[in-house]
């Protein structure tokens, strides 16, 4: 554990430590795109943030391929090796598209060959344990194909989910400490060597989301961009088919009979990790919503709105963080729901205990529905939300004078984003001085 966790915080502090020079790079390379009308933010904030988070990959592998127990996952397995190969081109894909923009389906295509890289290199599905019938081997097209279709939905479902400041990182780290918890536990109790390498992503992968987040909490300094997004997606995913897919479920030895039933008795135990979307369900329910809605509309899966979840937080009431917390509420729930479960799933205070936080999170969720709004007489002893809302003064639109004309008989001509007249950040245009000041910080 004391090397893990010394790996973690190597990987935690290059990623920090990292994150500001990157943030004055992105400024000079000009990766600060205009604000959209899907964005929530309102200044020009820098991209890019992947770099560090990749670097910060790559230090935590570094160190530990020089630990003492570290040091065996390299030498008994090749998937450090493949995962550092496909995190590479995922990422080197990433940085161009927060420059330039690059085509949904050129991504789409790189996701699938970072994927098929992974699987040349022996990072692959071998077998899937199922209910009822045991377990059963796949063949070599098969496992490409699963771990492939895996690789792609972990990545887009984490990319989706990535639109307000900390909320993808927190997520992520959310997701991966649980996914530590039980690949420790396979490990070390039960002592499957093949668990390792998995046990090893999700510390590497904490320490990236923990490095990056004192930046990017609200109000950002930096986002991670696709090339951040899809590293974290990629490397949550792999961590998932390194354990799901090769460590054998007799092997752990819990129940006593035939390999039919001790598969079946332990699928608490692998929902969580044979699909990992279970484990990040909020990303992949935000993306099943997105698919659909988007092509219920006639529109393209991929065309960008703002239907996601988090925008419907917003527009329900809730404030920026307090949204993001919302967020990371359900995503812990189920995560740590799923990872007692598959500890003692005959616990019913397990259960119980997932039912009533459930409770208390869809009471926190539509709260602001049910604000209460005090009496005239008592507006002045409670706090302004709790007010009732007064009309506009009137005595303004008397001191109008009566010459003038209406403002709605004015033809009002949009503003594109970017133009140096406009005064005032929104969701369709950028103030001058915020471009300016970038450049001021970017000489420093």
């Amino acid at each position: 554990m004391r090397e893990y966790l010394l790996t973690l915080c190597v990987t935690a502090a290059v990623t920090y430590l990292l994150t500001g020079p990157v943030r004055k790079f992105a400024i000079v390379a000009g990766a600060m795109p205009e604000i959209r009308a899907r964005d929530v933010h309102r200044e020009p904030t820098p991209r890019l943030g992947g770099i560090a988070m990749f670097f910060g990959l790559c230090a935590g592998l570094l160190v530990a391929g020089h630990l003492a127990n570290l040091s065996e996952v390299f030498e008994t397995s090749n998937e450090p090796r493949a995962l550092l190969s496909g995190a590479a081109l995922i990422w080197l894909i990433g940085v161009l598209d927060d420059k330039f923009e690059i085509d949904a389906l050129i991504k789409l295509g790189a996701q699938m060959i970072a994927a098929g890289v992974m699987v040349m290199q022996g990072l692959t599905i071998l077998w899937l344990p199922i209910p009822g019938v045991g377990n059963v081997a796949l063949t070599q097209w098969q496992g490409t194909l699963l771990t492939v279709a895996l690789v792609v939905i972990t990545i887009n479902a984490v990319n989706f989910v990535d639109g307000l400041d900390g909320l993808a990182a927190g997520m992520v780290c959310i997701a991966s400490a649980a996914f530590f918890l039980y690949a420790y536990r396979v490990w070390v109790s039960y002592g499957i060597e093949a668990a390792a390498p998995a046990t090893l992503f999700s510390a590497i992968l904490m320490g990236m989301c923990l490095g990056f987040l004192p930046h990017n909490m609200h109000p950002a300094r930096i986002f991670m961009g696709d090339s951040g997004s899809m590293l974290i997606g990629l490397v949550l995913a792999a961590g998932a088919i390194s354990i799901t897919g090769q460590v054998d479920p007799d092997a752990l030895k819990l129940f006593a009979g035939s390999e039919k039933a001790a598969v079946h008795q332990t699928v608490p135990v692998y929902i969580p990790l044979l699909l990992p979307l279970t484990i990040i369900a909020i990303p992949a329910a935000d993306l099943i919503l997105a698919i659909v809605r988007r092509t219920w509309r006639g529109q393209s899966p991929f065309a960008a709105d703002r239907g996601h979840l988090h925008h419907r937080l917003l527009e329900i009431g809730h404030s920026h963080s307090r949204a993001v917390l919302i967020m990371y509420f359900w995503s812990a729930l189920i995560a740590f729901g799923a990872l007692a479960y598959s500890v003692n799933s005959a616990s019913m205070w397990i259960v119980l205990g997932v039912v009533v936080l459930s409770a208390i999170g869809l009471i926190l969720l539509l709260l602001p529905r049910f604000t209460p709004r005090a009496p005239r007489w008592a507006e002045r002893f409670v706090p302004p939300r709790y007010r009732r809302r007064r009309p506009e003064a009137e005595p303004f639109a008397e001191a109008v004078p009566e010459t003038a004309e209406p403002d709605a008989a004015e033809p009002r001509t949009p503003v594109a984003a970017g133009v140096p007249s406009v005064n005032g950040a929104t969701a369709l245009s950028a103030r001058s001085h915020v471009l300016d000041r970038g450049k001021a910080e970017s000489s420093r």
